[in-house]
């Protein structure tokens, strides 16, 4: 049977019909994926099945203490040992590996918080904008991308260079950042914020790990 041509009316409708859906599919897209950080020694703790939740990179005084390899490989000397999350006073002043002071208590180091939206941007690529609370007052920190599916599991800087990840914590505590990362991440990643005892950034290098920097928050990208 002899069909007919679509009337222009109908043509329009179909074009707008597309075009919405386009739109639609591009909102979706963009649509930010919301993230909220742990403290790095409780999600140590619970993926290595430590039988003491442990922060590995921070210490406490303890005289027993012999110089020893913690949880993590890190090389700690005489008279200090990893900080045990529910054991070890909320006081507890904590040391790098070195046994030199960091000048806060462990209630303070786990203390703080944090937030992060991650937004598609074209060509592959993402924003990361980052909300925290509760960091050392004027203190410097980065931003490193995990990559679990390396072994050992990797590290990168979270903008791909070292150049923009860093940052100077405000006098409250408080900090917002904003990075441009090199592609979207996965559940193979997660976004680490590491502090630099030191005061100083280490580019495309976190630092030495337990001596002048240390793993305090976490998010892992979830699972889709």
């Amino acid at each position: 049977m002899y069909k007919s041509k679509p009337t222009l009316t109908r043509r329009i409708a179909f074009i707008l019909i597309a075009a919405t859906s386009f739109v639609g599919a591009q909102a979706l897209a963009a649509t930010p994926l919301k993230l909220t950080f742990e403290t790095h020694a409780a999600f140590f703790s619970s993926e290595t099945k430590q039988p003491k939740a442990i922060d590995p990179e921070v210490f406490v005084q303890d005289a027993a203490a012999r110089a020893a390899k913690g949880p993590q490989g890190i090389k700690h000397v005489n008279g200090v040992r990893p900080a045990f999350i529910a054991q070890d006073p909320k006081s507890s002043k904590l040391f790098n590996a070195d046994a030199k002071p960091l000048g806060f208590t462990l209630g303070q180091w786990l203390g703080a918080s944090g937030s992060a939206s991650i937004t598609p941007t074209k060509n592959g690529h993402a924003v990361v904008k980052a909300d925290f609370k509760g960091l050392r007052p004027g203190g410097r920190y980065s931003l490193f991308e995990n990559h679990f599916d390396r072994k050992p599991i990797g590290f990168t800087p979270l903008d791909g260079a070292g150049k923009t990840n860093s940052f100077t914590a405000q006098k409250n505590g408080d900090a917002s950042v904003s990075v441009a990362v090199p592609k979207m991440l996965t559940h193979a990643n997660a976004v680490l914020l590491v502090y630099h005892s030191d005061g100083k950034a280490h580019g495309a290098s976190r630092g030495k790990i337990g001596v002048n920097a240390h793993h305090q928050l976490i998010a892992r990208i979830p699972k889709k």
